[in-house]
């Protein structure tokens, strides 16, 4: 089988979007960043948006869903989501290309997806949007795991973590950062709470306490602009795992709004 290819076009508050798949086909996991973005960075990589298999959606909010409508609506790309997300897009004010039915291919968490050579399968992660999910995506016997967007890892998101050989998992802000920061008081504590964001330290934690041999790439996803930077992102998870021994080949902090290279994970 083709060498597995990942790369993020953004990651952050301003707008996510990734590409997994080979240099012939993969799928968009969220759809937060303009349109023209997304086609550049496609170009830019070699990928021809009519390669472009299908668009997985975690969650409807706007940084993760601003370009879901052209891409399902005037591109026809099916878009994935389950029916709660695709009536939480079209309520979506951002959003000023809704979806049609005809665009959606609908699942339920938990359900398995087959596509091409990928199988797919979903799972509950928890955050304030109206439904929120996570991914799986097996290619040759090997997983890559995608968790952002969530205020803990519970017990159906770990199990998923825990098995990845390559995981994009959130690490949304400092504990100081966010403590001293410019936010409001009630910011602050959303983006605590259980419906908010991942911190560094949480992540690292559970990281550290969860060793997987088989793990070989972590990307640290969805960093606050205001609250985190890439050095402490990258500390935080570097210094946990090394306090256990643990060896992580590849720990790479994505940017918020620049396009990374190709990683081939396979």
């Amino acid at each position: 089988m083709e060498p597995l290819q990942f790369f993020s076009i953004g990651s952050g508050s301003s707008g996510n979007c990734y590409y997994l798949g080979t240099s012939t086909y993969g799928v968009l996991i969220d759809a937060g960043i303009s349109i023209r973005t997304i086609k550049k960075e496609l170009r830019d990589h070699g990928i021809s948006l009519s390669n472009i298999w299908g668009v997985f959606i975690t969650h409807d909010h706007t940084d993760h869903i601003k370009s879901v409508g052209v891409l399902g609506e005037i591109l026809h790309l099916p878009v994935y989501v389950t029916q709660e997300m695709f009536v939480g897009i079209n309520k979506n004010y951002h959003m000023t290309q809704k979806l049609a039915p005809s665009s959606v291919r609908f699942y339920k968490k938990g359900e398995h997806i087959t596509l091409r050579d990928f199988q797919i399968q979903t799972f509950p992660v928890s955050h304030d949007a109206t439904d929120c999910v996570g991914f799986t995506f097996t290619y040759d016997n090997h997983r890559f795991v995608i968790a952002t967007d969530l205020g803990y890892i519970g017990k159906e998101a770990a199990e998923h973590i825990c098995k990845a050989n390559y995981l994009v998992i959130e690490t949304n802000y400092d504990e100081m950062m966010l403590k001293n920061g410019p936010y409001p008081y009630p910011l602050k504590e959303r983006v605590r709470s259980h419906t908010g964001h991942l911190s560094n330290e949480h992540t690292a934690q559970f990281l550290a306490s969860n060793p997987n041999p088989a793990l070989t790439h972590i990307f640290l996803c969805h960093l606050s602009k205001e609250n985190n930077t890439p050095d402490k992102a990258y500390e935080a998870v570097h210094n946990a795992l090394e306090a256990k021994g643990i060896m992580v080949e590849n720990l790479i902090p994505l940017p918020r709004t620049e396009a990374t290279k190709i990683y081939i994970l396979k």
